[in-house]
């Protein structure tokens, strides 16, 4: 197939399509006479592994690791249980994370008087300089 019936098949734009090959997560296609890329049906499988680890919230390198994973599926899955731990993991710190801002920007929401600018609450936090955590 050529590459628009790829892009078709897996919902994937074709400038993604040729990202990923730049990459290396999508080995190179062969091509016609004419210089077209041609796709077999492993390739869309790929696509839609990659696709779905993206979805995932998988980083490149996390799905590159995946994928080498899948190229040898006689092993046991204590590495790719590893990966999805550790994306787990990063995925729960960032839900912390979003919590803690949506209960500040809440508090600050019920602190506003609706009066004048000069004195909103919401904008002198904004404003305030504070040390970065760490």
């Amino acid at each position: 197939m050529m590459i628009g019936q790829l892009a078709r098949e897996t919902a994937t734009k074709v400038t993604t399509i040729r990202f990923y090959e730049t990459i290396g997560l999508l080995a190179a296609p062969p091509r016609t006479a004419s210089g077209r890329r041609t796709y077999a049906s492993g390739d869309a499988q790929r696509l839609h592994f990659i696709r779905n680890g993206r979805r995932l919230g998988f980083s490149i390198d996390e799905i590159r690791s995946l994928i080498h994973l899948a190229e040898n599926p006689a092993q046991d899955c204590s590495a790719a249980s590893a990966i999805a731990a550790h994306h787990l993991a990063d995925v729960e710190s960032r839900l912390a994370q979003l919590a803690s801002l949506r209960d500040e920007l809440a508090a600050l929401t019920r602190s506003c008087t609706n009066e004048q600018i000069a004195d909103c609450r919401i904008m002198q936090a904004i404003g305030e300089v504070r040390a970065p955590k760490t």
